[in-house]
């Protein structure tokens, strides 16, 4: 039987492990409109203020690749896509409201 340090202790090494988890996000975009670049930017602060050398990104733009946006289903732009970690998670719209950003990729914001 574990006894509350042990389940502590397991609490905390899954915290950890959480905390060095890789992400792999893709953004869907319609050309490189100012709402395109401003989801582009957004996304990229979002990932190195909580994120650093832990993320990657993929930006498809769906006028040069529709079957992408197809095969997604994304039908409005910008849409985000959290790949991995699972499970897989979908936002659509502005991406400049942080906290809603990381509540919905389940990352603890860094104080």
């Amino acid at each position: 039987m574990m006894g509350p340090k042990n389940r502590a202790d397991d609490f905390e090494k899954a915290l950890e492990a959480r905390s060095q988890q890789h992400y792999v996000l893709r953004l869907y975009v319609a050309g490189m409109t100012p709402r395109s670049i401003e989801a582009i930017s957004s996304l990229k602060d979002i990932c190195e203020g909580h994120l650093k050398g832990r993320y990657a990104i993929e930006v498809i733009d769906i006028s040069e690749r529709p079957e992408l946006a197809k095969e997604q289903q994304v039908l409005a732009v910008p849409t985000l896509i959290k790949i991995l970690p699972l499970p897989l998670r979908k936002f659509i719209g502005s991406l400049s409201d942080e906290e809603r950003i990381l509540k919905g990729l389940d990352i603890q914001p860094k104080k």
